[in-house]
């Protein structure tokens, strides 16, 4: 696939600024515990509040959907206003949501803090690939979003066992309320570092009739819908399948797990060098690996040793693919960073919703490996459909 921009120049930092790409990656893993709190703390929610735990459930798929939508709307915003103020909102925002959700005394005024926080997780992930072209040189920007990465995934690993552990010790309560505070360290610390960031100009209109004409780009959201939508459509349905197939106990389970994550989290790490070396090459070879591994776990999952293996070398892989598809909207499109990363944003909500849908039906309909064998197929066709879309049409020297 071919660059549609200059280079971006214009719009990266003349010097520097590692601290504000740090503190841009801190608020990010406390935006991601907060996401995902929800799901290690469901049932003493669910008591607490004297609702279901499937309401309770509803707590995360309010904020994703939240999350789409302010993705979109984002570019407008950054357009016109300086982005330095406007993440210091998104930073109080994400505090007063876990403050709220603390002292709930109903599920509808929970509900309605995770309302605010899927509004703070679109706004923040929607400019995460502008601002690493804003803070940083565009050689360093692989680099950059593999830090703001790195901090989701470790958030990630870390939210839900730790959660369900100080939930046992201190309540549901007290561990939210503990989040806000850590949010509110990490948003003071970003109060200090972050540059301003004035905004570039341009309207609304010209804006969003730029972004549809931009050559590539819906073909690339198409991937990312492949590669995320097959990730997701297994990956939600991980603990039944290692329990009904692999035959694991709660304790190989954590382990495979753990596995999975820190193997993302390294997946991240590696993004870098690997996306400067060749984006172009790498991004189908980390959907092809996923599905290789994949069918490996289909052939040899019943044992849990196997299968702890191949997940956890499937992490890796999906772990380099949020910063391989960050780094091409940040490349291909420097001047218009923050609608793409927008759609980035909403592209990967949905595959995710999507995929866990569909997941779903497979699951409660055929078996628990059904899952696997579709994500296999779906991961194999994004392998092949990104090698056909990132064929270069003409030399470019940032793709190669």
């Amino acid at each position: 696939m071919t660059s549609t921009a200059s280079t971006a120049t214009t719009t990266t930092s003349p010097k520097p600024a590692w601290g504000a790409i740090w503190s841009i990656a801190i608020v990010i893993a406390a935006l991601s515990a907060s996401e995902l709190l929800p799901a290690s703390l469901l049932t003493p929610m669910a008591s607490s509040l004297n609702v279901s735990e499937g309401l309770i459930g509803q707590s995360v798929t309010a904020t994703a959907i939240l999350a789409v939508a302010t993705s979109l709307l984002v570019a407008p915003l950054s357009r016109r206003y300086n982005r330095r103020p406007l993440l210091l909102i998104f930073g109080g925002a994400l505090i007063a949501s876990n403050l709220v959700v603390a002292i709930a005394p109903n599920a509808t005024i929970m509900l309605s803090a995770r309302l605010v926080l899927g509004i703070t997780l679109g706004g923040v992930w929607g400019l995460a690939a502008s601002l690493a072209l804003r803070l940083v040189p565009s050689t360093s920007v692989p680099r950059a979003l593999s830090i703001i990465f790195g901090g989701s995934t470790v958030a990630a690993i870390a939210a839900a066992p730790l959660g369900a552990l100080f939930g046992d010790v201190v309540g549901w309560r007290a561990v939210f309320a503990g989040v806000a505070v850590v949010c509110a360290a990490a948003v003071a610390f970003q109060y200090f570092v972050l540059p301003s960031m004035a905004p570039l100009g341009g309207s609304r209109k010209v804006e969003v009739k730029a972004v549809l004409l931009l050559p590539g780009l819906i073909p690339g959201m198409a991937a990312v819908l492949l590669f995320w939508g097959g990730a997701y459509s297994f990956n939600t349905y991980i603990r039944p399948y290692l329990e009904g197939v692999s035959g694991v106990n709660s304790s190989e389970l954590s382990v495979v797990l753990l596995c999975f994550g820190v193997a993302s989290f390294v997946g991240t790490l590696l993004a870098a060098p690997l996306m400067q070396w060749n984006l172009r090459l790498v991004l189908p070879i980390t959907a092809a690996a996923q599905a290789v591994l994949l069918l490996a776990l289909l052939l040899l999952g019943q044992s849990w040793i196997a299968a702890a293996a191949l997940i956890a070398s499937w992490g890796l892989f999906v772990g380099m693919a949020g910063v391989g598809w960050s780094t091409w909207v940040a490349r291909s499109y420097p001047e218009h960073a923050e609608s793409t990363g927008g759609l980035l944003v909403a592209a990967i909500q949905v595959a995710m919703m999507s995929g866990a849908l569909f997941g779903g039906a497979l699951i409660d309909g055929i078996n628990p490996a059904a899952p696997l064998l579709a994500a296999t197929i779906i991961l194999a066709g994004a392998a092949f459909y990104t090698g056909l879309i990132m064929r270069p049409h003409r030399k470019d020297p940032k793709h190669s």
